[in-house]
């Protein structure tokens, strides 16, 4: 009975810790708070960025894939909403970040999507794994602050979380 109740505790914890609203599960293995993992990814140009040389701006990541149907309806509005909106922005940076595709397909799917911002590669899913579970899906958001720290995390597309994340980017970028 003991042993009973200590497994029951024990999945309420995870459960808590790997289930964002309304149950959907989200298998981050970051916490709004910490400090974003770094990395260095490649662009398809060759160009590469690492996370911790973008310190002192807001940066959006956005986990994506050519084969994502609920990314392919997520893309438009942030290319809309929030890159056209702060693009030239020194104090801004979003990153696409493709899950395990090569580069001709990265650019492709840029292409047929109508995005201009830059999209990365992962063709390991690696930086995924730094934040998620690689078996766990995607389109997922992370918004970082200036000081390197995850401010929001989000799963799927869902328009009311995705208003608060522009506004959440609106009001980082205004403060002094």
């Amino acid at each position: 009975m003991k042993k009973l109740l200590i497994c029951l505790i024990s999945l309420l914890f995870i459960s808590y810790n790997t289930y964002g609203q309304n149950g959907y599960e989200y298998q981050y293995k970051v916490k709004v708070g910490e400090i974003a993992p770094d990395f260095e990814m490649e662009l398809p140009s060759g160009e590469k960025v690492k996370l911790s040389s973008l310190r002192g701006k807001v940066v959006m990541l956005q986990f994506t894939a050519s084969w994502c149907g609920v990314c392919r309806k997520e893309m438009p509005h942030i290319e809309k909403e929030i890159w056209l909106k702060h693009k030239d922005n020194p104090n801004f940076a979003l990153y696409g970040i493709d899950r395990e595709e090569p580069a001709e397909t990265v650019e492709k799917f840029a292409k047929a999507t109508k995005v201009t911002y830059p999209i990365g590669l992962d063709p390991t899913a690696d930086i995924f794994g730094l934040y998620a579970e690689k078996t766990a899906g995607i389109t997922r958001n992370i918004i970082i602050d200036k000081d390197g720290k995850i401010v929001m995390l989000t799963r799927l597309f869902k328009m009311e979380e995705f208003n608060e994340m522009v506004e959440l980017i609106d009001s980082l970028l205004a403060e002094k």
